[in-house]
């Protein structure tokens, strides 16, 4: 068995099965491995920055660690940004990178780089391998060190010798990381908890699935405290689950907000702090004095405390306050942001999964789908554009029963467009919904905020996507995926709807 092989075996065994792979000449021996494999499933993408956001859309729904095949630094490196996104929302990535022949790396041949020092940012696990005979235990160490709690993500730098070479024996992968799963201490956050309307208890990462929000709410109906949600890169939403509410996303605004609020439990969140630093704002949006405790932090587990502090204040078995089913009516008329995130709540299915990038334009679709039929929601967790289509794939591949869509706006679609090309390759079940605005309007507002107004020059050239305009039904039929672009509300919600019940990927464009 060749060390490649080894590798292959050893990761289907342990239920990495997918890898999504942007192969080179050497990683050929890992790719004839997944002939030799039977479970081994290799998806072709056609730029590493939709192998790894793809990787992670995977990871995140079907709950193993998804797994990217990447070629030399060069490779890596063009998947560093969606790794960035894995890594900040504690999702669970296993990289294999290849290497050049160790006899070769001396040379410095122009794809020489040094690999560990690209992987180490955005990795949480970094090893290069040194023989076939044990690169499969370190592909087994690799899943180990993303599989326990404070999941991850690692990378395995593999030599094409040490692949190519035969003497490697599969592994099997026996433990999970080794960092603690407990929690901290339950009875001091306890009696904070039940001074009730001033404390608030912010749950994030595994806290938001649907056991983790049911704690949560237990406790909070228990002693009356907030109950508020913070970097969620993946929340249960919509109809009979908890109500739940955004930690405001200033220090102003959290200071209006929450007045009363003497104390903030994190229940698997982090102290919540400004996305950018602006000039005479505080990099915290804790209102100024209040006291942090924290119940679990994002590498423990969170569920356990939650139900560990609701068995403690003496909270019911049930929650009584739960979100009410209430679908918007379509829309009519005019189609501009607020019309088009309507429509598209007004289509949204049950069980829907919603990978959503809309930076600037999402938030008419966020209150509109509140109340709609249960479904998950991602976000990046990390802020790097160019997201939701690799994490869209993914999570439609993981979840193939289940309906994917992806909302991102012109700007970020365009950093990695080819993943409409692996959605028809693999016939996903994909609505990618485009907003289309011709412009950065992030920047352009950022801009406003430091006073440049109006914007020209530099500043309009540089934060502007016309001349020419991206024709995206074109742009998507290129890559064999059915586009439109909607000119009305009502002809939105039609295209959306229809979009979502055939099978296959499709792409809709709604200029705004």
């Amino acid at each position: 068995m060749t060390g490649a092989t080894a590798v292959v075996r050893t990761a289907v065994r342990a239920g990495v099965s997918v890898c999504f792979a942007n192969p080179g000449t050497t990683e050929l021996d890992v790719v004839r491995a997944f002939d030799d494999t039977p479970g081994a499933r290799a998806i072709l993408c056609l730029f590493e920055g939709v192998c790894t956001g793809a990787a992670d859309g995977y990871a995140r729904m079907a709950d193993v660690p998804g797994m990217t095949l990447l070629h030399l630094g060069a490779g890596l490196g063009n998947g560093v940004a969606n790794l960035h996104n894995a890594r900040k929302a504690r999702s669970r990535v296993v990289n294999i990178v290849g290497d050049h022949d160790v006899d070769h790396i001396p040379h410095n041949s122009p794809l020489t780089s040094d690999i560990k020092g690209i992987a180490r940012p955005v990795s949480d696990w970094v090893r290069s391998a040194e023989t076939a005979e044990d690169v499969s235990a370190d592909m087994a160490a690799a899943i180990e060190a993303v599989s326990g709690p404070a999941c991850g993500v690692a990378t395995l730098v593999a030599p094409a010798d040490i692949l190519r070479n035969e003497g490697g024996v599969a592994s099997a992968v026996l433990r999970e990381n080794g960092r603690s799963p407990v929690f901290g201490d339950v009875d001091a956050v306890v009696d904070a908890l039940r001074v009730g309307p001033e404390v608030a208890l912010v749950l994030s990462g595994r806290a938001l699935t649907e056991d983790g929000l049911v704690a949560g709410a237990r406790v909070a109906e228990a002693t009356g405290c907030g109950l508020m949600h913070d970097g969620a890169s993946r929340i249960e939403r919509g109809a009979g689950l908890p109500i739940i509410h955004g930690f405001p996303g200033t220090a102003a605004s959290a200071t209006e907000h929450m007045a009363s609020v003497r104390t903030v439990v994190l229940a698997g969140a982090e102290p919540p702090v400004t996305f950018f630093k602006w000039p005479g704002e505080p990099s915290s949006r804790l209102p100024v004095g209040v006291e942090v405790l924290t119940l679990a932090t994002p590498v423990q587990d969170v569920v356990a405390a939650l139900l560990a502090a609701a068995d403690a204040v003496g909270a019911g078995p049930t929650v009584t306050r739960t979100v009410a089913l209430d679908v918007p009516s379509p829309p009519t008329g005019e189609l501009n942001v607020e019309s088009a995130g309507r429509a598209i709540a007004a289509a949204l299915p049950e069980g829907a999964i919603v990978a959503n990038e809309s930076i600037t334009s999402g938030g008419p679709f966020g209150s509109h789908s509140r109340a709609c039929p249960r479904h998950t929601m991602l976000s990046t967790g990390g802020g790097s554009i160019g997201w939701a289509l690799p994490q869209a794939t993914g999570a439609a591949v993981a979840c193939p029963d289940r309906p994917v869509l992806a909302l991102s706006g012109d700007g970020g679609a365009m950093y990695t467009i080819q993943a409409l090309w692996t959605q028809a390759r693999e016939g996903l079940n994909v609505t990618n919904i485009i907003w289309a605005n011709r412009e950065y309007a992030i920047l352009r507002g950022s801009l406003r905020r430091f006073g440049v107004d109006p914007i020209e020059g530099a500043s309009a050239s540089l934060t502007d996507l016309r001349s020419p305009d991206i024709d995206w039904v074109h742009l998507a039929r290129s890559m064999g995926v059915p586009g439109s672009r909607p000119e009305t509300a009502e002809a939105t919600y039609d295209a959306v709807a229809r979009a979502i019940s055939e099978p296959g990927p499709h792409l809709i464009e709604v200029v705004v």
